[in-house]
């Protein structure tokens, strides 16, 4: 079983930043994605960003210019610093990850808060 644990959640003000951190562990074979997701009250979880093991990344067009995913491939860690947080990025956010060999796994969510 994989486990992930995220952190970097919390209150901010519009405008402000935050980075969040994802750490997998357990029974990893080879992650060839990890990337974060988010959902707001009354709506769908949608994809925030991934990463492939090779470093391609993908973004969802309104965090494009404000968000960066990055990856620390040797710790099976994934980061998501968001900078000019707006109030519509308020949603629990979900680190997931893809194993080769055990499929999709993912994080219990952490809060992000945008509001002054």
């Amino acid at each position: 079983q994989v486990h992930l644990v995220e952190s970097g959640g919390g209150l901010v003000q519009p405008g402000g930043s935050l980075r969040l951190s994802c750490a997998a562990s357990g029974k990893i074979y080879s992650l060839y994605v990890m990337g974060w997701y988010r959902q707001a009250p009354g709506k769908e979880r949608e994809l925030v960003a991934d990463i492939s093991s090779v470093g391609h990344t993908n973004y969802e067009t309104s965090v494009k210019d404000r968000f960066t995913i990055s990856g620390d491939r040797a710790n099976n860690t994934v980061y998501l610093q968001m900078n000019n947080l707006k109030p519509e990025d308020t949603a629990v956010y979900y680190c997931s990850a893809n194993d080769v060999v055990s499929g999709r796994h993912w994080g219990q969510g952490t809060q992000v808060t945008v509001s002054s």
